[in-house]
């Protein structure tokens, strides 16, 4: 029977894997990994506890050294009071002077000011602080420069809120020294804001002083102008005269514009009457008189009518009615004329009237005009007089209300409660020093511990590798410290020894067993591949125990060291090296003439590698899956111990010749990118990965290891091979 070719094996093994869709790579896999549970963080506080213990009680510990041996420093603090309502002076505006509106800006004010060179110098000249160490802020190599503005390290100026208080605050390892010094400088801002404010009276009465000089001159000139222009005028007082001028100018007005008014009229009469309209001499003053006339004319007119339509011409009645109209007509003419003639004379007398009302009207008005004119001048020499004597009393008044205010020491602040020297020192606080360093402490190895573990970029737990890699953790395998640096002899798990973490090792051994036989996987493994990311992860040691584990159970078990490059399974069983799978392979030998029984196992077979060789990639292909095939008839379980998958070639070939491949990496050692990248590799070869083993496993690797402690406080019967 021809032996199946690599490539058939792998096709014929397709199928059954095509459910089977290649894992994500590992950056795929950390972008897509879930948020970290709070259980593994506070593993990682239990996993450096001692660590974190030992830096916190050192930190604290060096925290309370240094306390002990910083020098103390006493602070005292001194009380200013800031008046709002108290005036600045006691004369003139300054006394009735409102209280401060703004009082947050002129608080802030008054602490700058209080820390300004002009407030401080003094007081490091009285107490010799430049003398003293670390009491003057910005002095440099060459010391104390005296021309430079003084800044005090140790003082503060603070105001408390919703007050008006200022709070002056001097530290200084003299207790003493301190409360003399706060002392000092309340009451050299007191100095000095008295003395600014008499500096600034006193250059206001010099200035006035010298202004009042020629106020006086000023004033002496005006008055001289004033009384020349009165003794011009012959008068002490013109308005009184322009008033009289000013009451007759308006009566002639007035009279004036009467007159014009009734020669208006009279004209307008007596040019009616003279164009001889009896109606315009009704409007006359003898219209009574022309009334009765005109009535007696009518009448005389009705009669002579009465009388024409009796009798003729010739009749005495008719002569003598006609004679009587005649005479009542003439009469009438007559007055006529002599009404228009009295209205011609009154009209003549009103005109010659307004003339003259005209004339003295002209002259008063002259005369009040020209009278003006000099009353003008006349004022404002006067107000100019008044108006320099004024403010010549006004300034002078002014210098002695400055001059009084000047000496009148109230700057509205006082202090309020002077400093005393401190009972106990402000600095260092042990016990808050202490509390805050055991806090940072704490807060900074916590800090370490979790960015410690979120750097650690190997495989420790089950959840971890199941959360990242798309995989599950068949079982975990304990640290056994007697192997630790040196191969792990045949059979020392075995179940015989009575050592808790050997038994404990046989025991996570058959645990591994069990979960990757009895899955539920699609096909019987019949064929495994044990293989690992890189050397040294314990691959071999696995290999060998889960071999012994199922040949414990009675099934026949075959091991097969695949490691042709570095070849240790027969070393570890004392077995003969010189023939193996190498010889296999190259068809120079059947398998079953190169496999050995293992020592104290009656049912596991071993074929080892035989002389390591350098063509390992080349020799490994279809006689291998030949002879897994033909085994798999033989045996219940074949194991593959094969080489490590990254940078090896023969292992890839391996993987598709066996039912399922188990990876191997070492708890807290494995990078976490290179089972990423075997796990990728192996299923984009569809090859089955049955999953993968962590292997020396401690307790402080992880935090799902804790149940391995438990077996050995758990009881055992003695057995009768034991005992």
């Amino acid at each position: 029977m021809q032996p199946p070719s690599p490539a058939s094996t792998v096709t014929a093994a397709a199928p059954r894997e095509a459910r089977y869709s290649p894992a994500p790579a590992w950056w795929e896999m950390r972008a897509s990994e879930p948020g970290v549970p709070l259980a593994h963080y506070l593993f990682v506080l239990r996993r450096y506890f001692w660590k974190m213990f030992a830096f916190v009680v050192t930190t604290t510990l060096l925290a309370l050294i240094i306390c002990y041996r910083l020098t103390p420093i006493y602070e005292s603090t001194a009380t200013v009071d800031i008046d709002r309502s108290a005036p600045p002076g006691v004369l003139g505006t300054e006394a009735l002077q409102p209280a401060i509106q703004d009082a947050e800006q002129y608080l802030a004010t008054q602490v700058d000011l209080i820390q300004s060179d002009s407030v401080l110098r003094p007081v490091v000249l009285q107490f010799r602080l430049f003398e003293r160490e670390g009491e003057i802020a910005d002095t440099g190599r060459e010391g104390f420069d005296p021309s430079a503005p003084i800044r005090l390290k140790r003082l503060k100026v603070r105001r408390p809120p919703n007050t008006y208080l200022l709070k002056i605050s001097y530290r200084s390892p003299d207790r003493r020294l301190a409360a003399d010094v706060a002392n000092a400088i309340a009451q050299s801002y007191l100095e000095h804001t008295y003395k600014i404010r008499y500096e600034a009276a006193a250059g206001l009465a010099r200035f006035m002083e010298r202004q009042i000089e020629e106020l006086r001159a000023k004033m002496e000139r005006s008055g001289d102008a004033l009384a020349r222009f009165e003794k011009e005028l012959s008068i002490i007082n013109p308005e009184e005269r322009t008033n009289i001028l000013s009451a007759r100018l308006l009566e002639l007005n007035t009279e004036f514009t009467r007159a014009q008014a009734d020669r208006v009229a009279k004209e307008a009469a007596w040019r009616a009457l003279a164009t001889a309209s009896t109606e315009a001499a009704h409007t006359a003053s003898q219209r009574e008189a022309l009334e009765r006339l005109t009535a007696d004319l009518n009448a005389a007119e009705q009669q002579f009518a009465e009388v024409k339509a009796h009798y003729g011409p010739n009749h005495p009645d008719y002569r003598l009615a006609a004679a009587k109209v005649a005479e009542v007509r003439r009469q009438l003419e007559s007055m006529t004329r002599s009404i228009a003639a009295r209205a011609e004379i009154e009209y003549r007398t009103g005109l010659d009237r307004e003339r003259m009302l005209e004339q003295e009207l002209k002259a008063a008005k002259a005369e009040l005009d020209s009278l003006n004119a000099r009353s003008f001048e006349y004022q404002a020499l006067k107000r100019e007089a008044e108006g320099d004597k004024k403010l010549y009393e006004e300034l002078l008044r002014k210098i002695r209300e400055a001059t009084i205010n000047a000496s009148f020491q109230n700057t509205g602040a006082r202090i309020a409660d002077p400093a005393l020297p401190g009972n106990k020192p402000v600095f260092p606080r042990k016990g808050l020093s202490v509390a805050v360093a055991f806090l940072l402490a704490s807060l900074l190895a916590a800090g370490a511990a979790v960015m410690a573990d979120h750097l650690d970029n190997t495989v420790r737990d089950p959840e971890q590798i199941e959360r990242t890699m798309n995989t599950h953790v068949l079982g975990t395998l304990p640290m056994v410290k007697s192997w630790k640096g040196r191969l792990a002899p045949a059979g020392a798990a075995n179940g015989n020894n009575a050592d808790a973490g050997l038994a404990g090792y046989g025991e996570a051994i058959r645990t591994l067993r069990n979960s990757i036989l009895l899955a539920d996987f699609e096909r019987e493994i019949r064929a495994l591949l044990v293989t690992s990311a890189t050397p040294g992860e314990g691959k071999s040691t696995t290999a060998f125990f889960l071999a012994s584990a199922h040949a414990e159970q009675g099934h026949r078990t075959l091991l097969i060291d695949g490691d042709l490059r570095r070849p240790s399974l027969h070393r570890r069983l004392h077995l003969p090296g010189a023939q193996g799978l190498v010889h296999v392979l190259a068809g120079e030998l059947d398998w079953r003439e190169a496999t050995l029984a293992a020592p104290g196992h009656d049912c596991l077979q071993v074929l080892p590698a035989g002389p390591a060789s350098h063509r390992a990639a080349d020799m490994v292909g279809r006689r291998l899956a030949q002879l897994v095939e033909e085994a798999s008839r033989e045996y219940d379980l074949i194991i593959l111990d094969g080489p490590p998958l990254l940078g090896f070639a023969e292992p890839l070939q391996m993987a598709t010749a066996v039912d399922g491949v188990l990876i191997v990496t070492r708890a807290g050692d494995t990078s976490r990118r290179a089972v990423a990248a075997v796990v990728t590799t192996l299923q984009r070869l569809r090859a089955r990965v049955v999953g993968v083993v962590l292997n020396e496993v401690r307790r402080q690797t992880g935090d799902g290891y804790y149940y391995y402690g438990y077996y050995r406080k758990y009881p055992r019967e003695r057995l009768p091979e034991e005992a």
